[in-house]
């Protein structure tokens, strides 16, 4: 099938998972039968630590990495690394932001204020989704890392990832060990019941 290559920027913290949620994406988009490059763009190995990654897919994909203003969506699971991902986002691009309503405190600085990093990400994007995954997946399934998952999943069930929901689980049920499978799988479907306001 000949598409225009899709590229996804992942911003977050270590200890999300979301090399984990990068990996599904992209053995969603090869079960899919596209041709697909992935790259971690800034990697801190310890928990807390700024983490970026990017997947790219379509018919033919040179390289993983994404120019500036290329992103068709941002994914965040932390309100400030949303801002970080900013270098990705274009109007004329009509980036997406998805991002995670937390914020995670840094030590010695003022927790920033949700309005102000709304108003500076609205220089880059129209279209921005502000999402509790934090919040549901620790409420529903008592697991808050699972909102990386749960992010993923509400972004191809409503149509933002050209990706089909069948592949993502094919593709979790590759990558997610068994012992956390079935948590996965219920914070797709918890994910089905959202409604996205854009």
């Amino acid at each position: 099938m000949k598409k225009k290559n899709f590229n996804i920027i992942i911003s977050g913290i270590g200890g999300q998972g979301l090399i984990t949620i990068t990996k599904i994406l992209a053995k969603a988009a090869l079960i899919d039968g596209f041709d697909v490059k992935t790259s971690e763009l800034h990697g801190l190995s310890q928990r807390g630590g700024s983490v970026e990654t990017a997947i790219r897919f379509g018919s033919k994909v040179d390289s993983p990495l994404i120019r500036q203003g290329g992103a068709d969506l941002i994914i965040s699971l932390e309100l400030q690394e949303a801002l970080r991902a900013c270098y990705y986002a274009s109007k004329d691009s009509k980036t997406m932001f998805l991002i995670n309503d937390f914020v995670k405190s840094i030590p010695g600085t003022k927790k920033p204020d949700k309005s102000q990093v709304l108003k500076q990400l609205k220089g880059f994007s129209n279209k921005i989704a502000l999402v509790p995954a934090t919040n549901i997946c620790k409420k529903e399934l008592n697991k808050e890392v699972l909102a990386g998952i749960y992010l993923i999943s509400l972004a191809v069930l409503k149509g933002l990832i050209p990706l089909k929901a069948f592949s993502v689980l094919k593709a979790a049920k590759k990558i997610v060990p068994d012992k956390y499978l079935e948590l996965n799988l219920q914070t797709f479907q918890l994910a089905q019941s959202y409604t996205l306001s854009i």
